[in-house]
């Protein structure tokens, strides 16, 4: 997998075709040289609370309650006890209003340091929103190659202002893998890409899946990019069953995928494996597919038995998911985990900036980063790439039981502190 990982070659053209369409136009103003001189610090947030992307952001408004009151009356940043305000708003899924909401806490409120997360429809027009505007930005959930080359991203220069933690395509491959190679294939898969950031990104022939797959003894039949928000997979469908596709991966929205599979069904196709990222990462989901959801496979970033703490509330992610649970009478979910640490590791920041009202004091705090985190470790290292650092993965399986679906550690090859749960089981 070595030579997969070995990202020096990509250039700025090849970046700028994966990210194609996905970057909103910027904010002429700057808003770098204006912060509001008061005693309150200002982090603006912005993720999916509305729309076909809404299962990241179902957490948020727990999560943002249990920060703030870990937080309290403030936080001490350069001798001073500061209050802090979190201004959350909603990308409603859509990358325009991501650029939009961004500009407005930019500009308009005057944000110390902006946050963003859930999948490049939101993370990438946020962060140019910052880069033009000189404001600190921090990013997470989002794999890392569509973030930085979807965002023309030169790995000889990075980014000045916007940095992210997650992890990156060649992390999903080694997962998805060692799950795969557990059971007994032909080793023939139907790429399922959407024609979006993720699917150009994961089904791109030399930066993506393809290579990897290939050099694994695997056969992938990619008959091309379906448009977002689809309601007709019948030419994919009889592609993979001409082919003889026992496995079907690839990335979509919970909706797409929804549509894909019931026509699945329709038309009689009966993968072994299907493990598909974004769209089965949430419980709600896997509600809404019924039984046809059983043995479906994903990865898993976060989840109960990760072994990490929060360093703000000592919360443990079995702590934070059973409190989760307990208000909201609702499982725990992925995005659940790594929204604290987005606002874990921008408080974190902001204690240690010198000059907390100064924009490249507080750029300086986000560099210097050494925390840990309920997600793990975040520290900007220059690896992968100046502006991003990663976060461990494994691979999972959904299995229904008498409470409802229950997510399965399949596979830890690529994370061994994080315990397997059981093994990858074929579909019925």
């Amino acid at each position: 997998m070595s030579k997969h990982r070995d990202t020096a070659f990509i250039t700025r053209r090849r970046a700028a075709q994966l990210g194609a369409g996905l970057i909103a136009a910027p904010a002429i103003l700057r808003a770098g040289a204006a912060r509001a001189a008061d005693d309150t610090l200002r982090i603006g947030m912005v993720s999916p609370q509305t729309g076909p992307l809404a299962g990241f952001g179902e957490a948020d408004a727990f999560i943002l309650d249990g920060v703030r009151k870990a937080i309290g009356a403030g936080v001490q940043s350069g001798g001073k006890t500061w209050k802090v305000e979190i201004i959350s708003k909603d990308s409603q899924s859509n990358p325009n209003r991501a650029a939009e909401v961004a500009s407005d806490l930019m500009l308009r409120d005057k944000v110390d340091l902006i946050v963003a997360s859930s999948a490049p429809e939101t993370t990438n027009p946020v962060a140019d929103q910052a880069e033009v505007n000189e404001t600190p930005c921090i990013t997470t959930n989002c794999p890392w190659q569509p973030y930085f080359f979807g965002r023309n991203g030169d790995p000889a220069r990075g980014f000045k202002w916007t940095y992210h933690f997650f992890w990156g395509l060649e992390d999903i491959i080694a997962a998805y893998l060692k799950m795969w190679d557990t059971v007994p294939t032909n080793k023939v898969i139907g790429g399922l890409f959407p024609n979006d950031a993720d699917g150009n990104a994961w089904g791109d022939p030399k930066l993506g899946l393809p290579p990897a797959l290939a050099a694994a003894g695997y056969k992938l039949v990619d008959p091309g990019r379906f448009q977002v928000m689809s309601n007709d997979f019948t030419s994919y469908i009889a592609a993979f069953k001409q082919a003889g596709c026992e496995i079907v991966t690839g990335n979509a929205i919970p909706p797409d995928f929804a549509t894909f599979w019931a026509q699945c069904a329709q038309q009689g196709f009966k993968p072994k494996i299907v493990t598909i990222g974004k769209a089965l990462l949430f419980p709600s989901v896997m509600d809404s597919l019924g039984e046809r959801g059983n043995g479906l496979s994903t990865e898993v970033w976060w989840g109960p038995t990760h072994p990490f703490k929060s360093s703000l509330t000592g919360q443990s992610a079995s702590d934070l998911c059973a409190a989760y649970t307990a208000a909201s009478k609702r499982p725990w979910t992925q995005p659940l985990g790594f929204q604290h640490a987005l606002l874990e590791v921008a408080i974190d920041v902001l204690k240690r900036a010198r000059n907390v009202k100064a924009p490249e004091s507080v750029l300086e705090a986000i560099v210097a980063t050494n925390y840990k985190s309920i997600v793990g470790p975040v520290q900007w290292t220059g690896k992968p790439m100046k502006n991003v650092t990663k976060t461990p993965l494994v691979a999972g399986q959904w299995r229904k039981g008498p409470k409802g679906f229950e997510l399965v550690i399949a596979e830890n090859a690529t994370a061994s502190e994080i315990p397997v749960g059981g093994k990858l089981e074929p579909l019925g």
